[in-house]
C-alpha cells in the first residue's frame, strides 16, 4: 500500500451518499439465494408457504390441515377437500461489516491529468456501505452495521428498519471514519470478524468490506461463511486501490528508485529497489495473493468480488453486485 494525500472526509449523510447516487440505486434490492422465513412482516416473499394474503397454490386436504383453509367453495362443487395455499412474507437481515484498519487508509490519489480523484480504501468502503444499507432500508430490510480496526474494539449498530434510519447509520460511518484506526498495529482480523459473526442473527445476507491485507485471514473467513449456522449468504467485497493493483501508477508519487519501505500496521521496514523486475515480481505475488483470497472464500461458502476503488460505486452495485446475484 502507498500513503498518499487524504480526501475529505465527509461530515454529512448528503457527503457520504449523494443525491444522485442515491437516485440511481433507490429501485435496488439485496437478494439472498436461500429460502427462508423471518419473524417480522417485510417487503418481500419469499418460496415458503404460509399465510399471508397472497394466493399462491392447491394441494389435496390431510389429516391435521387446519379447515379454515379448506376452499369450500370447490368442496361444494367436487365434494373434495383441498386446501388453498399461500405465499408468506419474508425479512430479510442485512449484516455490513467495514474494516477500519490502518492498512483501508491507503490509497487515496489526487485528480490528474484527466482521471478523477481516487478515494482511501477506508472512505470508499463507507461509501459502500452507506450505499448497501440505504437499498436495505428503503426496502424495509432489517441493516446493521459494524467496524473494525487494530487498535479498537469492533463497534455494531444494532439492526434498524426504515428511512428514518438513515441518519442513524450514516452517523455510525461517519464516526467510523472520522476514527479509523491509524494506530502501528496488526490488526487481530480474525478475532474481529468471529467476535462480530457471533452476533449476528435472522436470515439475509453478511458484507465484509476490506482489503484482506492481513497475515491470515482464513478464520474470519470461516466464521463468516458459518454465520446463522448457514442461514446467511455471505459476501466478500475486497477494495484494493488502483496503485495497489498496478505499482506502476505509484511512479506519480515518488514510488520509485531505492527506497525504505514500511508497514503502516506492524511498523516493520524493507529496503527496496523500484524496477521493472521489482514490478513483475509484485504482481506475481499479488496474483498469487488474489487468487487465495479468492481460494479462501470459496472454501467458506463466501462469495468474493475484487472492488478496484476507482470503480463508481453506482456501476459496481448496478451492474457488478447485480450480475453476482447480491442484488435484483
Amino acid at each position: 500500500m502507498l500513503i498518499t494525500p487524504a480526501t475529505s472526509i465527509p461530515r454529512t449523510l448528503e457527503e457520504l451518499l449523494p443525491p444522485g447516487l442515491a437516485a440511481k440505486i433507490d429501485r435496488l434490492d439485496v437478494f439472498s439465494r436461500r429460502v427462508f422465513a423471518g419473524k417480522l412482516p417485510g417487503e418481500r416473499r419469499s418460496k415458503r408457504r404460509g399465510r399471508s394474503v397472497e394466493f399462491d397454490d392447491f394441494r389435496s386436504y390431510v389429516a391435521g390441515d387446519d379447515l379454515r383453509h379448506v376452499d369450500w367453495n370447490v368442496y361444494g362443487r367436487f365434494e373434495r377437500l383441498i386446501i388453498k395455499l399461500f405465499r408468506e412474507e419474508e425479512d430479510l437481515a442485512l449484516h455490513l461489516i467495514v474494516d477500519a484498519s490502518a492498512s483501508m487508509g491507503a490509497g487515496a490519489e489526487p485528480a490528474r491529468s484527466g482521471a478523477p480523484e481516487v478515494p482511501s480504501k477506508s472512505l470508499y468502503a463507507h461509501r459502500l456501505a452507506m450505499a448497501l444499507a440505504y437499498i436495505g432500508l428503503v426496502k424495509n430490510n432489517r441493516v446493521s452495521v459494524a467496524a473494525f480496526g487494530g487498535a479498537q474494539a469492533a463497534k455494531t449498530l444494532r439492526p434498524v428498519r426504515g428511512r428514518t434510519s438513515l441518519r442513524r447509520i450514516s452517523d455510525f460511518l461517519l464516526q467510523s471514519l472520522a476514527v479509523s484506526d491509524t494506530s502501528l498495529r496488526t490488526p487481530d482480523f480474525n478475532a474481529s470478524i468471529r467476535s462480530i459473526a457471533s452476533r449476528l442473527s435472522g436470515r439475509g445476507i453478511v458484507v465484509l468490506i476490506s482489503d484482506l491485507l492481513t497475515f491470515d485471514a482464513a478464520g474470519g473467513l470461516a466464521s463468516l461463511g458459518a454465520a446463522e449456522h448457514g442461514a446467511l449468504d455471505a459476501y466478500c467485497l475486497q477494495v484494493l486501490s488502483p496503485s495497489e493493483l498496478d505499482p506502476a501508477r505509484g511512479a506519480a508519487f515518488g514510488l520509485t528508485g531505492d527506497l525504505r519501505l514500511t508497514d503502516i500496521e506492524t511498523a516493520r521496514g524493507v529496503e527496496v529497489t523500484v524496477s521493472p523486475a521489482a514490478i513483475a515480481r509484485y504482481r506475481e505475488n499479488l496474483a498469487e495473493f488474489l487468487d487465495a483470497c479468492r481460494g479462501a472464500c470459496r472454501s467458506r461458502g463466501v462469495a468474493h468480488f475484487l472492488v478496484p476503488t476507482d470503480t463508481p460505486i453506482d456501476r459496481l452495485v448496478i451492474d457488478s453486485l447485480r450480475r453476482g446475484g447480491m442484488m435484483r
